[in-house]
């Protein structure tokens, strides 16, 4: 299918060809069709299977298709949980819509106020939000929502995570009964299904489960490494591999200050990203990050979720994460528009739970790399490997470029 053939707009054609998007991605092609038509969606899809213009796409067709009045009024309101995602979510209508007469603007926190309320003065067709700000703009009586004709709850999941529905019940409750609801999460547990039941209206449930699809364009790789040691096998990798931008994970923000700390110590420029750090430290750290003029980008899973880098070379999970559903998210990063991407993984002890659980939402067992110099400590370690995979691959058939310039580490035998 084309996007021509979804029923999309010239003007939209000729900035898709211009972008260079010659076909839709499954989710794409599953629920544009059934936004046209104003049917309220609930659509999951894993991060990078192209759910942003899923939404925006028929968006702007919607509103072009409408007479606007003179004074601009808000049709289209996007909550986006993370501030990296909404300014990428604004720039993606933006472009989208570079061939129409359409004004596209973001609120957020973490920066003055008095740009985007300048912004929303002069009037502008969507708006994409973040649901603190927003809220703090509404009781100010600056923001008015009762011209909205779509809703979009974008990364429904996440917001949840972050403990926003309160915030977004405030919201949803300025907003007019008669409008189109469509949500978007990257899974689908139960307390997702009970927020579409109380406001979205006979939806569309479309899922595209493309989660092996994303995960088999990627080379998965875990290292058991004991946790004291982990800073020294990543500083090997990280002299020894030639890679253009590595982005790495950790599960706290003080992690990820302690890392760059150690990073900026062995003289390894780094960026970091985290909820304490300011909106323009954040922008920042993201652009200098995609430049290239830093390599290696730290961050927290909440923080990344605005993270779009086509050519990223490699994801480095420092830290596993607590649920497998967000392995998934941060690994998506790498193996973008059709080139192959490296994940790397550090399992330590207290993580091979966390392991097991992964595999099983992948449905394989990631490759094991023994020959480093850092292997666990022979403390009840082949019964935890047991435990946390089904099978194990020889480094000689890794197809890791990454190979010890010292002497080999044997595993000591159990004491």
């Amino acid at each position: 299918m084309t996007f021509k053939e979804l029923g999309l707009s010239e003007a939209i054609l000729k900035s898709l060809i211009e972008l260079g998007h010659n076909k839709p991605t499954l989710i794409q092609e599953l629920a544009i069709p059934h936004i046209l038509q104003k049917k309220d969606v609930l659509g999951c899809a894993q991060t990078g299977t192209g759910k942003t213009a899923a939404f925006v796409l028929p968006a702007i067709q919607s509103l072009m298709m409408n007479e606007r009045s003179a004074y601009r009024n808000i049709k289209v309101l996007v909550l986006s949980p993370t501030r990296e995602l909404a300014i990428q979510t604004r720039d993606n209508f933006r472009r989208y819509g570079m061939y129409t007469n359409l004004k596209c603007g973001v609120v957020l926190g973490g920066v003055n106020q008095r740009s985007q309320v300048e912004t929303l003065r002069k009037g502008i067709d969507i708006l994409v939000a973040t649901p603190g700000r927003l809220l703090d703009l509404m009781n100010q009586r600056i923001v008015k929502l009762n011209s909205i004709n779509t809703l979009v709850l974008d990364e429904a999941d996440t917001m949840l995570d972050m403990g926003f529905i309160h915030d977004i019940k405030k919201i949803v409750a300025h907003v007019p009964e008669i409008r189109q609801t469509l949500m978007f999460s990257a899974t689908m547990p139960n307390t997702i299904r009970n927020l579409a039941k109380e406001f979205l209206k006979a939806p569309v449930l479309i899922e595209a489960n493309t989660t092996s699809l994303t995960v088999d364009k990627i080379n998965q790789s875990v290292y058991f490494v004991d946790s004291r040691n982990k800073a020294n096998l990543l500083l090997e990798i990280l002299h020894s591999e030639k890679t253009t931008s590595t982005l790495i994970f950790t599960r706290t923000k003080h992690g990820a200050n302690k890392l760059a700390d150690i990073l900026e110590k062995n003289d390894l420029h780094n960026e970091v990203i985290h909820g304490n750090k300011s909106q323009r430290a954040r922008v920042s750290a993201l652009n200098n990050f995609k430049s290239g003029r830093s390599k290696v980008l730290i961050a927290t899973d909440i923080a990344a979720r605005g993270i779009d880098i086509v050519e990223l070379s490699q994801v480095i999970n420092y830290e596993l994460p607590n649920l497998a559903e967000s392995y998934v998210h941060r690994i998506g990063r790498t193996g973008r528009a059709g080139c192959v991407g490296t994940a790397i993984s550090f399992c330590d002890r207290s993580e091979t739970k966390y392991l097991s659980t992964i595999q099983k939402l992948i449905k394989q067992s990631i490759m094991v790399v023994e020959d480093h110099n850092y292997p666990m400590e022979q403390i009840a370690f082949k019964e935890q490997k047991k435990q946390a995979f089904s099978n194990r691959t020889s480094p000689k058939n890794s197809n890791r470029k990454f190979k010890s310039q010292t002497k080999k580490t044997k595993f000591q035998k159990n004491i």
